[in-house]
């Protein structure tokens, strides 16, 4: 009886899993129909406009010292990768107007959003995490925590993902 039980259970992972598998949603639409993002003026972003290129999304917060320390060796390893069709997008749950406040005292030439669901909903639950996303829309790497993400050993790793 227990073997029976153990048997079908594995069967259900393996379907369930399998489904998974076949699925034809890039992870980045995934992300999308998950949450909606909008920039500092308010505009919907549809990340569909980013197939083709690869994108890092890093998950922060106007409160978080580590976030705040990795931002401008983001910004560097933007102008680094610039041929190399990275986009850099930073999105916080915060209001517009505490991210908009935040760019402006700390005058950080990045793409900030705004995520309209909580970090939670999405599953992300310690600042920073990044994700990055190849040409396909597929996740490739998570990164919870601070990154040098300037640093030779992120470049090369950028470069060849």
């Amino acid at each position: 009886m227990k073997k029976t039980g153990i048997l079908l259970l594995c069967y259900f992972l393996l379907i369930g899993c399998n489904s998974v598998i076949n699925s034809s949603v890039s992870d980045l639409e995934s992300l999308q129909l998950k949450s909606s993002f909008v920039d500092l003026e308010e505009n919907n972003l549809d990340l569909s406009k980013f197939n083709n290129g690869k994108v890092v999304i890093s998950y922060w917060a106007t409160w978080c010292a580590p976030c705040i320390k990795e931002m401008p060796s983001i910004k560097r390893a933007e102008e680094i990768l610039d041929d190399y069709g990275y986009t850099f997008l930073l999105v916080s749950d915060e209001t517009i107007s505490k991210i908009s406040n935040f760019k402006n005292e700390m005058n950080f030439d990045l793409k900030f959003l705004k995520s309209n669901k909580s970090f939670e909903t999405l599953g992300v639950y310690a600042m920073p995490t990044s994700y990055i996303f190849n040409e396909n829309g597929e996740i490739v790497e998570t990164i919870v925590g601070v990154v040098e993400w300037d640093s030779d050993e992120i470049i090369n790793k950028l470069k060849r993902l």
